[in-house]
């Protein structure tokens, strides 16, 4: 029997990459999935792909009201909330600090700080009220170093791992909090750092970032109690160890 059976997954960014091959994955676990995104076509495209286990939800998660009401229908429709990744995020502007534009440099912030604590603020008061639920981060190894160029991006990634910690801080000891730091993703963004031609990531080949659906699989796997001994930390999936207790190659 799929470890999600039943359960509710709302993710964010749900539109393509690491979010679409997420909500594939919780679905075929058995999960009823929310599908949160800006991109209202593509993820009404997924929703038809999973079927009556998903919910397309059109929505900015920087914007804290139309958050709120993406939880509140994922509650009435589906009955319940279980699990919350917050995956939405942008890296552009890329560039020298000081040369980037203040609003693109704000708007990385909106999206990858203040949509996490969105999603946060909406589903803590729900899941703290059960005394059960899961929420994870993805986060980035650019929350652990300044890269060049990456200013908006290291620094948003950064608060959202601490973000990530509070949550862990405030609310540990009934609720399931943990980052995923995936590395390097074949996904669209890598094909913008690719563009911007900046920073050692920029020179990586296609071949070497992994699948989404890795990283898919490497959520289904961290909503399970098999990952409960991480719990309150940030999980690499660039770590061996880790892939193999996935059953990643």
């Amino acid at each position: 029997m799929p470890h999600l059976d039943g359960k509710t997954v709302f993710v964010t960014g749900a539109s393509r990459g690491i979010g679409a091959a997420t909500a594939r994955a919780c679905a075929a676990a058995g999960a009823r999935v929310a599908l949160v995104s800006r991109s209202t076509g593509a993820i009404a495209d997924l929703a038809g792909e999973i079927g009556e286990a998903a919910l397309a939800i059109p929505c900015d998660v920087a914007n804290w009201q139309e958050m709120a009401r993406a939880v509140d229908a994922t509650v009435d429709t589906f009955g319940g909330l279980d699990v919350v990744i917050n995956n939405a995020g942008v890296i552009e502007p890329i560039g020298p600090l000081g040369e980037t534009d203040p609003s693109g440099w704000a708007g990385v912030i909106d999206v990858n700080v203040k949509g996490v604590y969105h999603g946060m603020r909406a589903a803590l008061p729900i899941m703290a009220a059960r005394g059960a639920g899961t929420l994870i981060t993805i986060s980035s190894g650019a929350a652990h170093r300044a890269l060049a160029g990456w200013s908006a991006y290291c620094t948003s990634k950064a608060a959202a791992k601490m973000l990530t910690e509070a949550a862990h801080a405030e609310y540990g000891e009934t609720l399931r909090v943990m980052g995923l730091s995936p590395g390097t993703v074949a996904t669209q963004m890598q094909r913008d750092i690719k563009a911007s031609g900046v920073g050692p990531v920029a020179e990586l080949d296609w071949e070497d970032h992994i699948p989404p659906e890795w990283v898919g699989r490497a959520l289904v796997w961290m909503c399970g109690p098999e990952a409960d001994d991480l719990l309150g930390t940030e999980v690499s999936l660039r770590d061996e160890g880790i892939r193999s207790r996935v059953g990643l190659a």
